[in-house]
C-alpha cells in the first residue's frame, strides 16, 4: 500500500515548527531532518526538510521560501475527548501569535489552520433527534472555541 504522507511548505520554520507539533502531541517526534547543499536554492547546510510524527502519522515540513502560505482550504482536526483537552489543544496553538477563527477553527502561529473538536460533537451530529442536532449546530455557529457543555445544553433543549 502507499504511503500518503502530507507535506507542509513553511518560508525558513520548518524546523522550529516541527518541534513545536510534536512538543504538544503525544506519540510524537521528529524522524528525519535533511539540509541544503551546495546546489540550493537554499543556503548549505541550512535545514531543507523535516520529517516528523504526530500521534503516529507522519508529516514532512519543507523550507520553500515565502512563494506560497497555508490557507483555510486544508486544515488538521484534532478530535478531543473533552472539553479539558479542548482548551489544552487550543490555548496552546493559539499562543504565541494564532488566531482564533469560528466554529472551533483556529490558525496556529505559523498559519496552519486546525479544528479543534470535541469527539462528542461528533457523537451527537449522528443522533436521529434533527431538531436537537440544528438547536446544537445553531449554537455552535455563535462560538469560536467550541464549548461542549453548552453545546450539550442546546442540543437538550437548556
Amino acid at each position: 500500500m502507499p504511503k500518503i504522507t502530507p507535506f507542509l511548505w513553511f518560508d525558513t520554520q520548518a524546523e522550529q515548527a516541527a518541534n513545536y507539533y510534536v512538543s504538544l502531541f503525544p506519540d510524537s517526534r521528529i524522524t528525519q531532518i535533511t539540509r541544503y547543499g551546495s546546489g540550493g536554492p537554499g543556503a548549505p547546510g541550512d535545514v531543507m526538510t523535516v520529517g516528523f510524527e504526530l500521534n503516529g502519522q507522519a508529516y514532512t515540513a519543507l523550507n520553500g521560501g515565502p512563494h506560497f502560505t497555508f490557507t483555510e482550504a486544508v486544515s488538521f482536526v484534532v478530535h478531543c475527548a473533552d472539553q479539558a483537552e479542548v482548551d489544552r489543544y487550543w490555548d496552546a496553538l493559539v499562543a504565541d501569535g494564532g488566531r482564533e477563527s469560528q466554529c472551533g477553527w483556529l490558525k496556529d502561529k505559523y498559519g496552519l489552520s486546525w479544528q479543534i473538536v470535541p469527539q462528542e460533537l461528533l457523537d451527537l451530529y449522528s443522533s436521529p433527534d434533527k431538531a436537537a442536532v440544528g438547536r446544537m449546530f445553531a449554537a455552535m455557529m455563535q462560538m469560536v472555541k467550541l464549548d461542549m457543555p453548552a453545546l450539550k445544553a442546546a442540543f437538550d433543549g437548556a
